[in-house]
């Protein structure tokens, strides 16, 4: 038994340090990101212990964003910063291990941080959009959202029976986005969910972290990406205002 139990105990261990390696390798951000970070009397940017807030504390609308998988998650700070110009409030939040699996519940936090805020949206890219799914499915009968963007990724939370809005935007160069995942997902999806590609767009261009292992090669500039993606968010949460 004692042979056993340490060998079980070895085991653990070197799944964890397997798993910190693992871990340790991820996508950091580049120096686009950094020029974003600078806070404005225009466009304030505010650094909290796990997040990062970039617009008018004032706003009525705000946006909670999961980074996507092993990616950090300043590399999101041109995103964030395009659309806070946009009169929102736009969070990304610090991941435990850079992996949102870790930290679905983040969104609580920026919440309860920020209570003027009148109207919160939740989003994620790539596997930060499903954890952010998850959150948005645990939350969808109790009001603390108005709904749902993902880019580059799809839900695998049934929010068919919701009243929330939901966005997805992906590119059409996108190779790490499981496409038919991405389909089957539709039937889950609420009434009135929004699909979008932005054509010549891929997986990383949603961040500025560089190229991803797996991913196509994008025929528009990050920038361009960017702005589109700024577009259908802020049309469509325009579309659903009450």
């Amino acid at each position: 038994m004692a042979i056993v139990l340490v060998a079980l105990v070895v085991a653990a261990a070197l799944a964890v340090a397997a798993f910190l390696v693992y871990a340790s390798d991820y996508y950091r951000d580049a120096d686009a990101a950094h020029e974003n970070l600078v806070s404005t009397p225009q466009l304030p940017v505010t650094q909290g212990a796990h997040y990062l807030a970039f617009g008018d504390h004032a706003a009525e609308t705000g946006l909670v964003f999961y980074p996507g998988a092993k990616v950090e998650y300043t590399a999101y700070a041109p995103l964030m910063r395009d659309l806070a110009a946009r009169g929102y409030l736009a969070v990304v939040v610090e991941m435990p291990f850079n992996f949102a699996f870790f930290g679905i519940n983040a969104a609580d936090e920026v919440r309860e941080t920020f209570p003027q805020v009148r109207e919160w949206w939740i989003g994620g890219h790539s596997l930060g959009g499903s954890m952010a799914a998850q959150y948005a499915a645990d939350h969808a009968d109790d009001g603390a959202l108005a709904g749902l963007v993902l880019l580059g990724a799809y839900t695998a939370s049934d929010l068919s029976a919701s009243d929330l809005g939901a966005l997805v935007v992906y590119g059409s160069e996108d190779q790490v986005l499981n496409r038919g995942k991405l389909a089957d997902s539709a039937a889950l999806m609420p009434e009135g969910a929004r699909t979008i590609e932005i054509v010549g767009g891929n997986h990383a261009g949603f961040g500025a972290y560089g190229p991803q292992e797996g991913d196509g090669t994008a025929t528009i500039s990050a920038e361009e990406q960017r702005e589109q993606t700024i577009d259908a968010v802020d049309s469509y949460i325009a579309s659903r205002a009450t």
